[in-house]
């Protein structure tokens, strides 16, 4: 099974229920891990691979589109995912808000997304 793994990635972008975030915006961290059983070893070419460009370019693409909700933002990365690369396997991932609009609280808030994809 290989794994590809985006980590860390930051993006200023404007998710969230309350006016104050969609008009002043958050930094959110997005990690993803997307495997698969590759055909052939040993991987010799980007055409035998998911190119984490292309993965990349997904996850930007809907970062860009304010969302209320962090859990919607994960189910339909992971979608949009699974409709590029039908032979993945799993996808894991993650958003982090990384200064939600909570009085009191000094921390970040978080919200993991899990599927295990079955081929019939």
């Amino acid at each position: 099974m290989i794994s590809i793994l985006l980590q860390n990635l930051q993006f200023k972008a404007f998710h969230g229920l309350y006016a104050e975030e969609k008009v002043l915006g958050n930094v959110f961290e997005v990690n993803l891990t997307v495997k698969y059983q590759p055909e052939i070893l040993p991987i010799i070419n980007i055409e035998q691979t998911i190119n984490y460009q292309n993965l990349f370019d997904i996850v930007a693409r809907r970062m860009n589109v304010a969302t209320e909700l962090l859990e919607t933002l994960v189910t339909s990365i992971s979608n949009d995912i699974e409709t590029s690369f039908p032979f993945i396997e799993n996808i894991e991932i993650s958003i982090t808000k990384k200064n939600p609009p909570i009085k009191g609280f000094n921390g970040s808030v978080a919200v993991s997304f899990e599927k295990i994809i079955t081929k019939e």
